[in-house]
């Protein structure tokens, strides 16, 4: 027990438990929200529509003479959300399972959350680093973690005994399955390059030898980068289309295909309880839009700026070690490579939202034939391309 008493092990306990905090309510939460709005106010940009813009305060109830609205361009929306959300009353159908049925939206949502302890969202902040579980098989953890989701999908569909539900939780597992072999093999050219498992040092990698998507090391481009780059973008691509079947999103949108099954799984659910889903679903797709920043876009590293540490980039800033001016300096950096990640998650963001309303449906046949004939294979000859590449280059 003398470890209770260690100075180290209230202050790994004490930082991992404010990351913990940070990433959960400063950073989840607010981005899942905020994806909502923006995913509304694209579609409706898309489709030539306005889309919320206008929701504040009901004090006209109160005798005002109109509604007094604070945020601009509607961006109370989230809030009114989440207050709809907590106030809906929490129906519970009598034909359900209700033990499963009860249990299964927690199983959606959690793994999302749990994946993000392995995500390097920045470098160091105040000399913590800014990864919660930095772990040796970081990308491990997270496919194993993030396949369990599915369990709550499939509860879901079953516990509910409605033909709907059970359709929409027997497609999610079928794809799901078939799509995570890919998105597996997808990632091993990274691995290979990088030479580790490790999150943290797949981005140290990128911000020493470039990006993978950019073939440039050390400030020139090299040849053997050059080649390289050729199976990074094979990866990249068969990785993001399986990261959309991962998540549901459309054109893989077969498990809650409105026009077929209604609302899918989650077709029984109101309340609480679908906000669970609907939460899982965001965070699902903010993990794996930070997976691919951290795989392929360097994470939280840009080119000119420096890490938390004050190293790495090209500004010309030199402070004596320890002194006030080079920890404030440190924080700065730290504080903009937190910046950078999270821009870089947020472009990608968009680019989920714009394909959603930009493609139309795949069939059921197409999913699986893409997966199976296309991804799997394609994915498969990839790794033997980087390999030789990386042996005729060694």
């Amino acid at each position: 027990m003398d470890f209770l008493t260690s100075p180290d092990f209230w202050i790994l306990t004490g930082s991992s438990l404010a990351k913990t905090l940070f990433i959960i309510f400063a950073v989840v939460l607010p981005m899942v929200s905020y994806t909502v709005y923006a995913e509304r106010r694209v579609s409706a940009l898309i489709q030539d529509r306005l889309g919320p813009n206008r929701t504040g305060f009901p004090i006209s109830l109160l005798g005002a003479k109109k509604d007094w609205s604070p945020f601009l361009g509607g961006l109370g929306q989230p809030i009114a959300d989440a207050v709809k959300f907590l106030l809906k009353e929490d129906f519970v159908p009598a034909h359900v399972n209700k033990f499963y049925f009860w249990i299964a939206p927690a199983l959606s949502m959690m793994p999302a959350l749990i994946t993000l302890a392995a995500i390097p969202f920045g470098s160091t902040f105040l000399g913590f680093p800014m990864v919660v579980a930095n772990i040796n098989v970081g990308i491990l953890f997270m496919f194993a973690i993030s396949s369990v989701s599915v369990y709550g999908i499939v509860l879901a569909g079953w516990s509910s005994n409605s033909k709907y539900p059970f359709l929409g939780g027997i497609r999610s597992s079928s794809q799901m399955i078939s799509y995570e072999l890919g998105m597996g093999l997808s990632a091993v050219p990274v691995l290979l390059i990088a030479g580790s498992t490790s999150l943290p040092k797949i981005v140290e990698y990128q911000v020493q030898n470039g990006w993978m998507l950019l073939p440039y090391s050390n400030g020139h481009f090299g040849w053997a980068k050059t080649l390289l780059w050729i199976p990074v973008v094979i990866a990249f691509v068969t990785f993001t289309i399986s990261m959309f079947a991962e998540t549901n999103r459309l054109p893989f949108d077969l498990p809650e295909s409105e026009t077929e099954l209604v609302a899918g799984y989650h077709t029984e659910y109101s309340s609480m309880k679908f906000a669970l889903f609907f939460l899982g679903e965001y965070t699902a797709m903010i993990a794996g839009s930070a997976l691919i920043v951290v795989l392929f876009l360097g994470g939280y590293h840009f080119p000119g700026i420096p890490n938390g540490a004050g190293e790495g980039g090209l500004l010309p800033f030199h402070f004596a070690p320890g002194s006030g001016s080079a920890m404030i300096y440190s924080a700065i950096c730290g504080l903009v490579n937190i910046t950078v990640f999270f821009g870089k998650v947020a472009a990608l963001l968009f680019v989920f939202i714009w394909i959603r309303w930009t493609l139309p449906r795949f069939r059921y046949d197409q999913l699986m034939k893409l997966g199976w004939l296309y991804l799997f294979e394609i994915a498969l000859v990839n790794i033997f391309l980087t390999a030789g590449i990386l042996a005729f280059t060694h």
